[in-house]
């Protein structure tokens, strides 16, 4: 699936960074920034609630296709700045993140 597509099973919107037609190979739902580093995987979409510059960091280290910010969460000026320069696209879902990563069926 694209990351296009993910954004529409999730009821979310795409905000900047690289393009919709990117595919997304798997998932990871995590907060904790060290795990994330070596469990997100290359093209990967990583679900999270954090909201900070260092998600961007973290998602260009693993090459993820996407970072899903889910329960509604609203990405920081930092946050939104950096992935667009970074080229990492981010969805913003009102799902929690069970139901996000369930919905996406990854």
């Amino acid at each position: 699936m694209t990351v296009g597509q993910l954004a529409e099973k999730l009821q979310g919107r795409l905000l900047g960074g690289s393009s919709a037609d990117a595919k997304v190979s798997g998932g990871y739902a995590g907060d904790f920034l060290s795990h994330c580093m070596v469990r997100v995987k290359e093209g990967g979409a990583w679900f999270t609630v954090m909201n900070n510059v260092n998600v961007a960091a973290v998602a260009s280290l693993c090459g993820a296709a996407c970072v899903v910010l889910c329960e509604g969460t609203l990405p920081d000026d930092a946050l939104k700045s950096k992935s667009e320069s970074a080229g990492i696209c981010l969805i913003v879902t009102p799902l929690p993140v069970f139901e996000a990563c369930v919905a996406s069926g990854l």
